[in-house]
């Protein structure tokens, strides 16, 4: 083949790896919204552009019409307002010394929360805790295999979603204002800003 020919075959070669790359590049980053839209300087436009939070994206989108369904009685219905509130939330990550990691982070915990919540996950529970010695006052935790793990508790009539944080020892839980932590049967739990924390005791259930 002439140095002529040989240019051009190599040419042809490079266009069509580049174009193979591309396809490959924007089919990795596929989002559940539309990216054309996207405004330059979001977290929208940067999930856009990286196909590992594209992912997460295109995960959570998958859990949200699936808790659509599972909430399809839900009266009132919340989760459309909330998963609004949420993306509204989800772009203050722009004010964050690592805007990725928090995105990272708020994807991954709304997945866990909805799919916790909507019993998209296998759960173990409740458990009952009775704390400082008031059986009327116990709190139930329902624990889901999520990722980050999660739980919902309940006490009283209020509700919280906890994931999973980093312990030492046992298996340790915190929501926006709550925190259980137990170790081999026995937890400390606080319920509320500012609370004091309770000492608690796993119950078996009756």
């Amino acid at each position: 083949m002439d140095p002529h020919r040989r240019r051009s075959a190599w040419r042809l070669q490079a266009s069509l790896l580049a174009a193979s790359l591309l396809a490959c590049l924007q089919a990795a980053a596929q989002t559940s919204f539309d990216c054309s839209k996207a405004q330059p300087g979001t977290i929208a436009g940067r999930v856009c552009r990286d196909p590992a939070l594209a992912k997460l994206d295109r995960a959570l989108g998958q859990t949200y019409g699936a808790a659509l369904k599972a909430a399809a009685g839900e009266r009132p219905p919340l989760l459309q307002a909330e998963q609004r509130g949420w993306i509204k939330g989800l772009e203050e990550c722009r004010k964050e010394a690592d805007a990725r990691a928090c995105a990272e982070q708020s994807y991954r915990r709304r997945n866990a929360e909805l799919q916790a919540r909507y019993r998209l996950a296998p759960g173990n529970g409740p458990v009952s805790y009775v704390c400082d010695g008031m059986p009327a006052d116990a709190v139930r935790a329902t624990y889901y295999r999520t990722e980050p793990a999660t739980l919902i508790a309940e006490r009283g009539g209020a509700v919280s979603v906890m994931f999973q944080q980093p312990a030492a020892s046992g298996a340790r839980y915190e929501g926006r204002n709550e925190m259980l932590w137990e170790h081999q049967g026995n937890a400390t739990i606080r319920w509320g800003y500012g609370a004091k924390e309770m000492q608690c005791v796993r119950i078996a259930p009756e």
